[in-house]
């Protein structure tokens, strides 16, 4: 079977063997209910236990605070819908480039009375530190920033906005689905009231995700039921992916410095060669994510290159995962103050711990031919 050369990490990963190993068993012969009395349930239930002990040590946090979801898009809405349900309505701020799943279900909130107010980010993606400051003058009650964005890779300075909303009285909330596993990530150290996490990000299953939330934020459950996870997210838990979802956290803390300086250094490489070919390289001012790289190619297509570049063997994407079926340019670039044009001819690599300088190396130069080949089409058109 063919198979590319797997550039889009930030995407998904592909689970970790060490992992799979530890969810094989509750597939297979451990199926108990962990809501069960008897021993196959109790079984189940240390196993959630361990797991969340796993998670919380790989975020700073303590067990209690995990809350297990079916994702980072479940935590995003468990913490706006949840917590906006539970205070009256006012301001909710979000920054002009997040993830859809917490832009939409912040303007879901506006049925409900709710004003959304999304805060500027720069030229490089940063939040705009003037517009933060006219955002806090309107004292919003809810507040998301996320730690890193998926396409761009910049990373905000989530302890200070947090520290600044606070004195606003204001819950904050971080999406850290795209920077667990790549940058050390510390709940306390944030300052935050709400952390998102996401199995599949990190080397693990897909289907488990986190909300890390502070206990004196009240929270509404979106889903209600048997009383799991503190009665703010009932069902039968999903034992076998949160079993991996623990051991996949614990892997990433354990490797995160080593395995950043690593793929920092391929980046570093793959820029090297994209600037060479006159690529414009988005938000390379800004501190960012050590594996993402988000450029563009002057007068070519994102999607056509991303299709070209799959049938050369390297599989690589055009943006944000969760919305490559909108034939919109990004959002995030054009928040970003990028023209329409050159947002839709953005490519996102977004390297891991499968790849190598050699795979790096090879994929410039398949850059170099298939935009040879795309010109000379080009220009035979015309």
């Amino acid at each position: 079977m063919f198979a590319p050369a797997y550039l889009d990490h930030n995407s998904t990963t592909p689970p970790d063997p060490a992992v799979l190993e530890a969810m094989l068993p509750w597939l297979t012969q451990r199926f108990g209910n962990a809501s069960s009395r008897h021993e196959y349930g109790r079984a189940a239930r240390k196993a959630i236990d361990d797991a969340r002990q796993r998670v919380a040590v790989a975020v700073g946090a303590h067990p209690t605070e995990v809350i297990f979801t079916s994702g980072g898009s479940e935590a995003n809405n468990l913490f706006l819908k949840g917590a906006a349900a539970c205070i009256k309505p006012g301001v909710v701020a979000v920054s002009a480039i997040e993830h859809p799943c917490v832009a939409r279900p912040a303007q879901d909130l506006t049925r409900q009375g709710w004003t959304v107010r999304r805060i500027a980010v720069d030229t490089e993606g940063r939040v705009d530190a003037d517009d933060y400051v006219q955002t806090l003058a309107q004292r919003p009650k809810l507040v998301s920033v996320m730690l890193a964005n998926n396409e761009t890779g910049v990373l905000q300075d989530i302890a200070d906005l947090a520290a600044r909303a606070r004195e606003v009285r204001a819950w904050f909330h971080t999406d850290a689905v795209q920077a667990l596993g790549k940058i050390r990530v510390d709940f306390r150290a944030l300052g935050v009231h709400a952390l998102t996490a996401s199995a599949h990000k990190v080397y693990g299953p897909l289907g488990a995700g986190a909300l890390v939330v502070d206990k004196r934020v009240e929270l509404r459950p979106l889903v209600s039921g048997g009383g799991q996870e503190r009665d703010l997210r009932s069902g039968t838990e999903n034992v076998a992916a949160i079993v991996g979802f623990g051991v996949a956290c614990e892997l990433a803390a354990a490797r995160v410095t080593d395995e950043s300086v690593r793929v920092g250094a391929l980046r570093e490489r793959l820029e090297a060669g994209l600037v060479r070919m006159g690529m414009r390289l988005f938000s390379a001012g800004a501190p960012r994510l050590p594996n993402t790289v988000f450029f563009s190619a002057p007068g070519i297509d994102g999607e056509t290159l991303v299709a070209q570049l799959d049938r050369a063997g390297y599989a690589v994407a055009s943006g944000s995962a969760c919305s490559s079926a909108s034939p919109e340019p990004s959002h995030t670039l054009i928040a970003m103050g990028v023209a329409p044009d050159a947002a839709r001819a953005a490519v996102r690599v977004s390297l891991g711990r499968g790849n190598s300088i050699a795979q790096v190396e090879q994929f410039i130069g398949a850059l170099e031919e298939t935009l040879a080949r795309l010109r000379q089409l080009s220009s035979v058109a015309v």
